[in-house]
This record gives structure tokens, sequence and C-alpha cells, in this order.
């Protein structure tokens, strides 16, 4: 007797789009009413697709009482994956629907401080003059190229040694410790008593001011204690309000120090281990938004220089 291993997509069963935007709207609401107001359907509509689509899965996603709804176990669980479900169509049907037949997506990651802070001013007018090519640009403070990721290009910050990638050298790193100018006031800092300073730590990078006071050939102890936070974003606004002195990369704290939102409290810049590179894959190299793009962040580091950023009114080592 021949059997059927593989049956084609057609022959299995699948709930339809609509019975799911029913159920999502439905779970959030946590009402057919308010669901069906929406939706732009009748009640009854909406509890007839939430019933069919339970029928379908022979589980009961909704506790009915006469006055209320609400979800159960199983109901719970399927509103979650449903969710992502329909967020991906969105967000796939927004895109195609976006970008012309002629035009390419070029998708970017970065860390979220170093976007906002140097890619952002960077990338400026860049849509402008590449119209064919339309920036997808995500912020991720975790690792950025893994199989289950799609990405064209990251800026990432390290030694520049990546499995398949190709990276390019941006900039090297230099920090400054950084505060408040009103943090100053009735202190007397020092490198060699930190007693009445209050450092601000990076969860990231733990040993930054042993590192800092290192390469000046300061032995101090406390280096290790201080409030600590996740990113540079949240620890330059620790600063600017007062929590105490951060150590920031300087292009990352430019704008503030020209404006004295920020100071510093010491005239060093502490040269960092890595340096901020730009990456993409091997596969891409002969792409040509990768070339656009590396042409104009090329162009772009042409502009803007270290002495420009102040650099040199820093002791380096």
């Amino acid at each position: 007797m021949k059997t059927e291993v593989n049956k084609p997509l057609s022959f299995r069963r699948y709930p339809s789009t609509t019975a799911l935007q029913c159920f999502e709207t439905a779970a959030r609401h946590l009402s057919f009413t308010n669901a069906a107001q929406e939706m732009h359907m009748t009640q009854s509509a909406i509890s007839k697709q939430v019933a069919q689509l339970e029928e379908m899965l022979n589980l009961s996603l909704f506790y009915r009482t006469p006055h209320r709804i609400s979800l159960t176990p199983a109901g719970k669980t399927y509103y979650l994956e449903v969710l992502e479900i329909l967020k991906h169509i969105e967000a796939a049907t927004t895109s195609l629907m976006s970008n012309s037949d002629n035009s390419e997506v070029l998708k970017i990651v970065s860390h979220p401080t170093f976007c906002s802070r140097w890619l952002m001013p960077a990338l400026k007018g860049f849509s402008q003059a590449q119209p064919l090519i339309n920036l997808d640009i995500k912020e991720l403070a975790g690792p950025f190229f893994s199989e289950d990721q799609n990405v064209d290009v990251a800026f990432l910050y390290g030694d520049g040694i990546w499995g398949g990638m190709e990276s390019i050298k941006l900039f090297d790193e230099y920090s400054v410790a950084v505060c408040h100018p009103d943090y100053l006031k009735d202190k007397a800092p020092c490198t060699s008593n930190i007693d009445n300073c209050t450092l601000l730590q990076l969860s990231s990078r733990p040993s930054a001011w042993y590192e800092y006071f290192r390469q000046q050939d300061i032995s101090i102890d406390g280096t290790f204690v201080g409030p600590r936070f996740d990113t540079f974003h949240t620890t330059i606004s620790a600063a600017l309000l007062g929590y105490g002195i951060a150590l920031v990369p300087l292009r990352l704290v430019a704008p503030e120090l020209r404006s004295g939102a920020l100071v510093t409290a010491w005239r060093y810049a502490v040269k960092g281990r890595g340096a901020y590179y730009i990456s993409y894959p091997l596969s891409l190299g002969r792409s040509h938004k990768i070339k656009v793009l590396l042409e104009w962040v090329s162009a772009y580091l042409d502009t803007s220089n270290d002495h420009e950023q102040g650099l040199d009114f820093y002791q380096q080592s």
C-alpha cells in the first residue's frame, strides 16, 4: 500500500490570519465587545472566529462567564506566540511596501550609545544622497552576529577579529573622567585620593577605572566601588545628574564637554584595549550597498578628527 509521507502545505490545517487577529485583539482587551470595535466587526463575528480557532486547536483559549472573559493557561501561551507572528507579518509587509522594486535594504546593528551619539551624526544625509538604499538600524547590547540574525553591517568595539567577518578600523577609543560642574564644588579631587568621589561603573567594563589609574602608574583602592550601570548612555545620564564621575569615551561626550554640561575631573585620556570597527560578512564584500556605506563613513571620518574632539588637550600614555 502506498503511504504519503509528506503532505503538501494545502492539506495541513492552519488558522486564518483573521482568526489570529480576532483572538489577539480579544485577548489583549479581554473583551469580545472591545475587540469587535477595534476590528470593525460584530461581536458575534469575533466570538465565532475565536470559537472556530478553539475547535481547530481542540483547546479552550478563554474562560467565559456572563460578564467577562479571561485567558486560560493555554490561551496565555498561545497569545504570546500569536502576537510575535502578527508583529512579524506586519514588519515584513511594511518593509515590502516601503521599498521600491529597484531599492535595497541595508541592515545595520550597533551598540545603543554608539548608535545615538556617533553613528546617527555620521549617517546624517545618507538617505537623501542614496535614496535607493533604505537603512534598517537596530540597537543591540549583546552579540551582533549569529546564525539566526540577518545583518549586513555592524559597528563593533573589540580587537577587529570576528569569524567570517571583514573588519575595518574606524578609530581607537580614548576615555575621559567626566562629571557635572557642580559635582566638583567643595571637592578637591586628585588622582591620588578619591575618597570623596563616587566612581560610576560600567557593568561590561568592571576594570575600567583600575586601568585608568594603572596607565598613570597610580596605585589606588576603591576603583571597583560605585553605582553600576549597563550602558554608557545611562552612565553619562548619571554624570549629568551629579551622581558622580563617569569614565566614558571622549567621542561620546564631546557635545556635553563643548557645551559645559560636563567637565573633566582629571586631565587624562586612557586608551582602551580595543578600537571601534565597521564589520560585515565576507560574502557581502562586493555588495554595492556595503561599498557605498564604507565610502560614506570614510568621508565622514575625514571631516572629523581627534583634534576637533579635543583629544590633544589630554595627556596620553
